[in-house]
C-alpha cells in the first residue's frame, strides 16, 4: 500500500487521511518530516527540543488537516505551523527563564542548566559560533525570513505564504537581515 501512497498528491493524501486511512498521515509525515525538522532546528537552535517541536507541529497539522487546501503545497502549510510552534516554544522558554530567576536561589539549584558544556563549545568552530550568535541576535521577523530563504531554500513566494506577508515584505526583510548580519559579523 505504501508504494501506492507515494503516487498520490498531498491533497489526495489529506483527503484519504481525513476519511480514516491512517497510512496517509504517515506518508505526509515521511515526505516532510526532514524539512520541518531542519526548519525548526535552524529556528530554535536546540536539536533535542527541535524533535519535540517538530512532533508538536505535525500533531497540530494533523489536528487541523480539514483546513488544509489540497491545491496548495503541504510543505508550505506545515512550515507555517512549525514556525508558529517555534514561536510558542520561545515564549514558553522565556516564561520558564523568568520564573527560574524569580524563585529563591535554593530552589534554583535543582533546575537544569541549558547552557552548552565547555566540550560542546570547544567542538564548535569559531566561525559557526559567531554566525549562529549573529543570526540569533536578529529580530524574529528578520531571522525567520533569513532561515526560510537562505538556510531552508524556500522561494520568496513560499516564504511569504509561510509568514503570512507579501513577497515584497520578504524581500525587504531578507535585505535587512543580511545587512544586520554583515554588520554584526564585522563587529
Amino acid at each position: 500500500m505504501t508504494s501506492g501512497l507515494a503516487a498520490l498528491t498531498e491533497g489526495e493524501l489529506a483527503q484519504r487521511a481525513l476519511a480514516g486511512t491512517q497510512a496517509c498521515y504517515g506518508e505526509l509525515m515521511r515526505r516532510h518530516r526532514e524539512s520541518v525538522y531542519r526548519l525548526v532546528r535552524a529556528t530554535i537552535r536546540d536539536a533535542d527540543e527541535a524533535l519535540d517541536v517538530t512532533q508538536e507541529s505535525f500533531i497540530a497539522a494533523f489536528a487541523a488537516l480539514a483546513r488544509y487546501d489540497g491545491h496548495r503545497p503541504f510543505r508550505v502549510w506545515v512550515s507555517r505551523i512549525a514556525i508558529n510552534k517555534c514561536h510558542d516554544w520561545a515564549r514558553r522558554r522565556a516564561v520558564r527563564r523568568f520564573f527560574t530567576f524569580a524563585r529563591p536561589i535554593d530552589e534554583a539549584l535543582h533546575i537544569r542548566d541549558l547552557a552548552n558544556t565547555p566540550e560542546q563549545d570547544a567542538a564548535a568552530s569559531e566561525a559557526m559560533t559567531m554566525l549562529t550568535a549573529a543570526i540569533d541576535g536578529l529580530p524574529a521577523k528578520l531571522r525567520d525570513v533569513l532561515v526560510l530563504r537562505a538556510i531552508e531554500d524556500y522561494s520568496q513566494a513560499e516564504a511569504a505564504q509561510i509568514l503570512g506577508v507579501t513577497e515584497k515584505t520578504v524581500e525587504t526583510r531578507l535585505y535587512r537581515a543580511r545587512a544586520k548580519l554583515s554588520e554584526k559579523l564585522r563587529d
